[in-house]
């Protein structure tokens, strides 16, 4: 009985081989290929970092990145754009003619004759429209002629006194504008503005029509008041910038120590003033020193300011004198406007000019 089992299941167990060779599906339970780890599995050329990865020409500065070209492209659908952007580009960077000319006539019309002036005061004759030899001539006239001298004198009296009186009542105010904290300071520092703007013959007929109100003879003491009360203005102006520069913890810190307001001012704030005091002194003198309108309506018979004696010379016929003394005036004018614009610069503070417009 067993050897016919053993016989039957060998023979089962032969027809089942010989079925599975014919392609029957218990082949799938067999170690074939399929189980073999394959060439899918084993990592490849894609996983490794490509061109595709490493920085290429786009991340480096290129040409777009610098300034201008970007600017320069063309509009699409217009071919003439960059044309018109060279032309636009040229005419701004243009000089305007215009403008050029309307200077250059502007200063021509304004220093020519006092070039004029200054010409004819070296002329060796009289004539005033022929110019012949360069001489002093008119120079020597001058230094003799007593009634010009005599006015010369009037007129640095006046401008001493105006510019010293000025600087004193300036100061005081130009302190009490800066340190009121009132609304009064501040309609009192728009007041201090209306001298400035206020053409000076209606100061000087108002000057007049006081003193006259007054009973005071007109004299040179009315000419130095007239002056001290016109360049009050000039000296609070330019000193109240300063002074609101100032850091008011340097004058506290020296009271904290011992001194007293007096001494705090006296020591502290008054030599930090002390460019802009000398700058304010300079330019009242050389305004002073040329004014003619207020000195004419408020001087008296004799003497008379060297402005006015040179208007009323002028009057009975121009004399070549009249050049020398103008030119010797333009002279000292501009080198005391140069030296009031400098000092500040030597005491390494700012300039005049930014004083004056309080910056």
């Amino acid at each position: 009985m067993n050897t016919g089992n053993n016989a039957s299941s060998a023979s089962s167990a032969d027809a089942r081989n010989t079925t599975s060779a014919t392609g029957a599906p218990c082949t799938t339970n067999t170690l074939g290929p399929t189980n073999t780890p394959g060439p899918t599995n084993t990592p490849g050329p894609t996983n490794t970092p490509g061109p595709t990865n490493t920085p290429g020409p786009t991340n480096t500065p290129g040409t777009t990145n610098t300034p201008g070209t970007t600017n320069t492209a063309p509009v699409p659908g217009t071919p003439g754009a960059p044309r018109k952007q060279r032309r636009r580009r040229r005419a701004a960077e243009r000089r305007p003619r215009f403008a050029i000319a309307v200077t250059a006539l502007f200063f021509a019309l304004l220093y020519l004759p006092v070039g004029v002036v200054v010409l004819f005061s070296f002329n060796s004759q009289k004539s005033l429209t022929v110019f012949e030899d360069v001489s002093l001539r008119w120079y020597t006239a001058f230094l003799h002629d007593d009634v010009i001298l005599d006015s010369l004198g009037m007129s640095l009296r006046v401008s001493l006194v105006a510019m010293a009186g000025s600087l004193v009542l300036g100061v005081a105010l130009a302190l009490g504008l800066v340190r009121s904290r009132s609304r009064l300071g501040s309609f009192a520092g728009l007041v201090m503005l209306v001298p400035l703007i206020t053409p000076e013959i209606v100061t000087g007929v108002a000057a007049m029509l006081l003193f006259k109100g007054l009973g005071i003879t007109l004299s040179t003491t009315t000419v130095m008041l007239a002056e001290i009360t016109f360049s009050i203005s000039y000296v609070t102006v330019i000193l109240r910038s300063r002074i609101a520069a100032l850091n008011p913890e340097v004058e506290e810190a020296a009271m904290d120590l011992g001194a007293t307001r007096r001494q705090a001012l006296r020591l502290v704030t008054l030599p930090a003033l002390l460019p802009s005091i000398l700058a304010s002194a300079v330019l009242i003198f050389a305004l002073v020193f040329d004014d003619f309108v207020l000195a004419y309506f408020t001087t008296g018979v004799d003497p008379q300011p060297l402005s006015v004696r040179i208007y009323s010379a002028i009057r009975f016929g121009v004399q070549p004198t009249i050049n020398a003394v103008g030119t010797l005036m333009l002279a000292g004018s501009v080198g005391l406007i140069v030296l009031a614009l400098a000092i500040p610069r030597l005491f390494g503070r700012r300039g005049g000019l930014d004083l004056l417009s309080g910056k």
